[in-house]
């Protein structure tokens, strides 16, 4: 039977899960619905559709993970289901990441204004530029590849230290897991110096926009409030990305050095912050997606005092 933090553990990552579902299965639905209307999507909305479904991907192999932990950890002596799992864990997360990457890119160059004829040249070639960071992430993803081994045997290990009461397994050593880490922080470290790449550029953008707005104070002032708005999304992944790297890479080492099987849970609980909260975000952030949701809320809102009313006026009825 689960014990009191492992039902606390499940009931917090099953709430993360739907909260998740809920804002990422929101920006699929739009967007999904607006193809069947204009037979299109704009590049940001299939960044965005393509984020959504990699993080509503990453969220059901975290609940998957998180039943395996604490209902069935017996499972995890399978060496075959825990690559499984580490595969589709690696996977998500890296597309994830990297639609996340592409989102902060292309919001730059779209609001950006800068001169130079190199930028200019990207600017027209946006979608190929996006095509370009998706298809070299793959490259990184293969330098991933190591890692499922490790991380299965990881999960393995749990399993003996928890239930066997046990020590490491020889066969994956400190050092060797160390530099997977390093390697995990590696791969992560590149689509976090594209991003903050981008925010930078965006704030020198804005400053010249406002500096050349006070030389010419007849122009009109159109491309503050997109400057600040497209920061505000760049930032907020950012600041949700070392987050989610911090954790991961923290609770690792933790693991690692303690062989604790809190660590472990832990870590799948924080896992389910970056992907549940920054959809809303996003939301927030898109015009297209920030109507629907106030027009869902709305419809919400009035429907249930339109039956509340009809309800009344049919009893009140001889």
């Amino acid at each position: 039977m689960p014990s009191g933090i492992e039902n606390t553990f499940l009931a917090a990552t099953i709430g993360g899960f739907l909260i998740g579902m809920l804002g990422n299965g929101f920006i699929v639905l739009v967007n999904c619905i607006d193809l069947v209307k204009r037979q299109k999507l704009s590049s940001a909305d299939c960044i965005l559709t393509g984020l959504a479904i990699s993080r509503i991907s990453q969220l059901w192999v975290i609940l998957c993970d998180s039943f395996l932990l604490v209902l069935w950890p017996h499972l995890y002596a399978i060496d075959k289901l825990t690559k499984v799992v580490s595969s589709f864990w690696i996977l998500s997360n890296h597309l994830a990441t990297w639609f996340a990457t592409c989102l902060s890119v292309f919001y730059f160059f779209k609001v950006a204004s800068f001169s130079h004829p190199c930028f200019t040249w990207l600017r027209w070639q946006i979608r190929s530029v996006v095509l370009v960071l998706l298809l070299g992430s793959l490259s990184l993803l293969f330098l991933n590849y190591e890692s499922i081994y490790t991380l299965s045997h990881i999960l393995t290990n749990s399993y003996k230290i928890y239930v066997r009461n046990s020590t490491w397994s020889s066969d994956v050593s400190e050092t060797h897991y160390l530099h997977q880490l390093i390697v995990f922080n590696f791969i992560n470290l590149i689509p976090f110096l594209l991003s903050l790449t981008s925010l930078l550029l965006l704030v020198l953008s804005l400053m010249r926009h406002i500096r050349n707005l006070q030389l010419n104070p007849s122009s009109k002032d159109l491309s503050t409030e997109a400057h600040k708005r497209a920061m505000k999304i760049v930032m907020s992944f950012l600041f949700l990305f070392i987050i989610h790297v911090s954790s991961i890479l923290l609770i690792a080492w933790v693991f690692l050095k303690l062989q604790g099987r809190l660590a472990q849970l832990v870590v799948v609980l924080t896992s389910t912050v970056f992907p549940s909260s920054h959809s809303f975000i996003l939301i927030l952030g898109n015009s297209k997606l920030r109507q629907n949701a106030l027009r869902l809320l709305w419809y919400l809102n009035c429907h249930p005092k339109r039956n509340v009313s009809a309800s009344h006026k049919e009893q009140s009825s001889p």
